[in-house]
């Protein structure tokens, strides 16, 4: 990696853009980068580290978003310039240029605030051959892992190789052991190796918790093989815990004695449960022979019940039978009594519409016969007839009785049209000029209205800016007084700044003697012997106090700024206010405001009837047609009705004189031809009534005669006799049905007396039943007990078996699993350094890191002779640390002026350095190598020059110079005199109160 020009524009403390030529800086292999203390050296190498990994070194980051992006701007940079750092560099064989942008506020571009501009990068290549410049990306993400691929390094291992800081390579060789793999492990990323210490260490904890629950689940099928055994094992179970490794075989050993002590007691229960059989066998036997004697007495004795039962029942029996006999005798009469039944039934019904019809008729005809009636009737019949024809004239005349008074309700209306239009048209005149003078006045208002509209809104904007400028009179007044206490609070908080600084620098003797400590180096002049410290004074002021007073210096100033801005918005607001209202009062403006906004009300209410004035103009005309028409028309209607009225008097005229005679003494035709109607009807049933009565008559006479005859055929006296002996078909039924339940009980009963063995039983002792049924149910409660013990026993003895073969799977599935936490363990104990096998308790990042350390001690070996006078060479040790502790990374340097070999935390505040120097750039090449070769051929030494003697100086500068060998360039970061005189490449780094610059300078010579 080579720079070639760095760009900074309103970072750290540039406030305008700075331009780094580092082709130039470079050309001559070392040089110096120089100035004031807090002018900005090292801003110029976080620059560089921005624009590569868009974040500063570590030392310096600020945590939290905003803030950070914050802290990189510069604060003596006008607000409208853009903080932005851009770099040009080749890496691996590519020129590119890197552009960085944080996220910062700007002035908006319209009205007042600020408004934030998100961050931005960008990443251009250079076309060798075309000579342009391409662009690559605009994204973070893709610059970010670009430059990562081409550099091969992260941002802590750029900044520990290619800044250099010394005073951390200090510390490195004072640290102990942890802190210096704390550091390697970033520089050589060795996550790896603590993956796999932290895997086999998990993987330890998971065997070892398997192994942990199996034996739990073990001694858990011990315990339930102790609940299944259930007393029957005097020896309790063994007392062991998890991971024991006695555990299995006492269980297994356990379990067979329970197995065994359950065979036994099955087999005792299996004898028990024979003997219980056999007794219960006995006794079942005895019961079955007493019950089958107590069930033959007792059938024989139900036989003799029930034979008693239906002898008693045998006069029932004759009655049925002879009812039955004679009901079958009366069937054969019962058709003929159902025909007498009908014809008597139709007769009364004859009889009965005889009398309905008679009543109806005239008392002179009440006696007369069929032939006559029918006659009558047809009489009737024909004069209805005559009636009919009349009925038309008779309609005709109602229609147009009808349509005459149709006539005189259009007359009475058209009059009552006629009556209105005359009215309505007299005073159309009128009417016709108040519509138009109100249309003439409402466009008259429209006008008005857009007159006080264009008058109105004027007014009130400078109503308006005139509040707004006596709001903002007072407004300024205030502002300008905030900014008068702010400018003097600023004044004074700068002065007890400066106060308190220049009285820290007359004692800072003394700040710095409190910092000594006995036996170690002077931070000034290296010494580790401090005879004659500074003492504090009265009133001495330490760093604190006057950083304190430094932040409340540049918040007074902020304030001022801040009353500043707020004052000059104030007083721009109150001017366009004031230009915006003239010279009139609020009162004014207010009065003025008010009467046009009532005159333009008013007409704005007259201009919003001018459509409906016009609407109501013409549908007044529209009107004035429709009733002109109407007019018209209803004087044709009254002609045409004259006519009308006249032809339908003369038809009606002819039409009376017919419906006279027609109608009789009825009041009209049709109430005339409805009489006839209804004594033709009446007639006609007397006739059929008098048929029907008739024929019922004699169809009753024929059925009484067949009767008579068919009683006497079936051996009755009268038909009423025979009547009463009929029974229905369900009655004799039922008399069958008993007659044949009592002859089958009759039968069941002979045969039950009659069987051998129920007499035999009947003439034994009775049966003694209780007393059998007790013994059996002795015998049987007895093998129950005997039946459950054995299926105790067996159950018992199936649930060991069963638990005995899940402890013996348990105990083959636990062998591979505790000689894998054997296996594991042993492995992470000596990863973890905590085995015996592991004499020096080196983990394995340590062991990793320790060959790292190797390599740099040896590389940085190399430039350390020559740094010394091949005095001193640094070697890796990895004997144990006192204490207990841990070893692999120790550090020692070796004294061949006298032979011995100490901890590097030994060494004097200059040796500390070049020592520290000569381990940095070791440790740059193995770095470079570890992290995929990539050449770097610019770096940075910041400070520590100013603890060397001249002889060692000059051994140092030529270690460095040594460097362009291999064509690289080493920039020193320094502000101690004597190099100015050294390096003649320059880059000066000048601070003011307008921000820092930098310029170059080359032999001598500004550039």
């Amino acid at each position: 990696m080579r720079l070639h020009r760095l760009t900074i524009t309103a970072f750290g403390p540039f406030a305008d853009t700075q331009e780094v030529d580092f082709d130039a800086l470079c050309a001559g292999g070392i040089f110096l980068l120089h100035g004031a203390t807090g002018a900005g050296k090292t801003s110029v190498l976080d620059a560089v580290c921005y624009a590569l990994y868009d974040a500063v070194p570590g030392a310096r980051q600020i945590k939290g978003g905003a803030t950070k992006d914050a802290s990189l701007r510069s604060d003596h940079a006008d607000a409208s310039t853009y903080t932005e750092v851009c770099l040009e560099l080749t890496v691996g064989g590519r020129r590119l240029e890197i552009t960085r942008s944080p996220a910062q506020t700007r002035p908006k571009k319209r009205g007042t605030g600020v408004t934030v501009e998100k961050a931005r990068s960008g990443l251009r290549e250079h076309d060798p051959a075309g000579g342009d410049w391409r662009a690559l990306s605009r994204s973070h993400q893709e610059i970010g892992e670009e430059i990562g691929q081409l550099l091969g390094m992260s941002r802590e291992q750029f900044c520990q190789v290619v800044l250099l800081p010394q005073g951390d390579f200090a510390r490195f060789l004072r640290a102990d052991a942890e802190a210096r793999g704390r550091l390697l492990g970033r520089l050589f990323d060795t996550r790896r190796f603590a993956a796999v210490e932290e895997r086999l260490a998990e993987l330890r904890r998971g065997a070892e918790q398997g192994v942990r629950e199996g034996d739990q689940r073990l001694l858990d099928i011990g315990q339930r093989i102790a609940g299944a055994a259930r007393g029957g094992i005097e020896q309790p179970l063994p007392a062991r815990q998890p991971g024991d490794p006695g555990l299995a075989p006492a269980v297994l050993e356990w379990a067979a004695v329970a197995r065994s002590t359950a065979h036994e007691h099955r087999d005792i229960a299996e004898s028990a449960l024979a003997a219980a059989e056999s007794r219960q066998a006995a006794a079942r036997r005895l019961l079955d022979d007493a019950r089958e004697l107590a069930r033959l007495q007792e059938r024989f004795a139900e036989g003799r019940r029930r034979a008693d039962a239906l002898e008693a029942r045998r006069p029932e029996y004759e009655a049925a039978r002879t009812r039955l006999e004679r009901a079958r005798k009366a069937d054969r009469v019962a058709p003929a009594l159902t025909l007498r039944d009908d014809a008597e039934r139709a007769h009364r019904t004859a009889a009965a519409g005889l009398d309905r019809a008679r009543s109806l008729l005239p008392a002179e005809l009440t006696d007369t016969g069929a032939d006559h009636l029918s006659a009558l009737e047809r009489k009737m019949l024909e004069e209805l007839g005559r009636v009919d024809a009349a009925r038309g004239a008779e309609r005709r005349s109602a229609e147009i009785s009808r349509e005459r008074a149709e006539l005189d309700r259009q007359a009475r209306a058209d009059e009552e049209l006629l009556a209105d239009a005359a009215g309505w048209l007299t005073g159309w005149e009128a009417a016709r000029r108040a519509h138009q003078e109100r249309v003439e006045t409402s466009q008259e208002a429209v006008t008005r209205a857009e007159q006080l509209a264009g008058q109105l809104e004027p007014a009130r904007a400078q109503l308006e800016a005139a509040r707004a400028r006596d709001a903002l009179d007072a407004r300024a007044a205030a502002s300008q007084r905030l900014l008068n206490t702010a400018r003097e609070r600023a004044n004074d908080a700068k002065e007890t700044w400066l106060d308190l600084r220049e009285r820290r620098l007359r004692g800072i003797a003394a700040e710095l003697a409190a910092r000594l400590v006995a036996g170690e180096p002077c931070a000034v002049c290296g010494s580790a012997d401090h005879p004659a410290p500074a003492r504090a004074g009265a009133g001495q002021v330490d760093q604190a106090s006057e950083d304190a007073a430094f932040a409340a210096s540049r918040r007074a100033e902020a304030a001022v700024t801040e009353a500043e801005r707020d004052h000059a918005s104030v007083r721009e607001e109150y001017a366009a206010a004031r230009s915006a209202a003239g010279g009139s009062t609020v009162a004014e403006l207010v009065a003025l405001t008010e009467r046009l906004g009532r005159e333009h009300t008013a007409a704005h209410r007259l201009a919003a009837g001018t459509h409906a004035a016009r609407e109501a103009l013409a549908r007044a005309e529209r009107e004035r047609e429709d009733r002109l028409t109407a007019q018209r028309s209803a004087e044709n209607r009254v002609a045409a009705r004259t006519s009308r009225r006249e032809a339908l008097d003369h038809e009606q005229t002819g039409l009376e004189s017919d419906l006279v005679r027609a109608r009789g003494d009825a009041a009209t035709v049709a109430e005339h031809a409805a009489r006839l109607t209804k004594r033709a009807r009446l007639l006609a049933e007397a006739a059929h009534a008098v048929r029907d009565f008739d024929a019922t008559a004699q169809r009753l006479k024929d059925a009484d005669g067949r009767l008579a005859d068919a009683a006497f055929r079936a051996g009755f006296e009268t038909p009423r006799e025979a009547a009463a002996a009929l029974l229905s078909g369900p009655e004799q039924r039922g008399l069958t049905h008993r007659m044949d339940d009592w002859q089958a009980e009759a039968a069941t009963v002979a045969d039950r007396l009659a069987e051998q063995d129920a007499r035999d039983a009947a003439q034994a002792p009775p049966a003694r039943l209780d007393t059998a049924l007790m013994s059996y149910e002795g015998a049987e409660t007895a093998l129950r007990a005997a039946s459950s013990a054995l299926t105790g026993a067996r159950e018992r003895g199936g649930e060991l078996a069963r638990l005995s073969r899940r402890a013996e799977e348990e105990v083959r599935r636990l062998g591979p699993l505790r000689t894998e936490y054997a296996r594991v363990a042993r492995l992470a104990a000596l990863t973890a350094g905590t085995s015996t096998d592991n004499d020096r308790k080196m983990r394995l990042e340590s062991y990793v890191l320790a060959a790292r350390l190797e390599q740099v001690a040896e590389a940085a070996t190399a430039r350390l002779l020559h740094m010394s006078s091949g005095r001193y060479t640094l070697v890796h040790s990895d004997a144990r640390s006192g204490g207990g502790k841990r070893s692999g990374l120790g550090l020692h340097v070796v004294d061949s002026w006298t032979g011995s070999e100490r901890d590097t935390a030994t060494l004097s505040g200059g040796e500390t350095f070049f020592v520290s120097l000569a381990l940095a750039l070791g440790l740059a090449d193995v770095v470079t190598d570890e992290a995929g070769g990539a050449r770097l051929d610019t770096l940075f030494i910041d400070e520590g020059f100013g603890s060397l003697d001249d002889q060692t100086l000059d051994e140092v500068l030529d270690v460095l110079d040594s460097l362009r060998e291999r064509d690289r360039s080493v920039g020193i970061v320094s502000h101690v005199a004597d190099l100015r005189r050294r390096i003649p490449t320059q880059l000066e780094v000048t601070k003011s109160r307008r921000g820092s610059t930098v310029s170059l300078r080359t032999g001598g010579a500004d550039g």
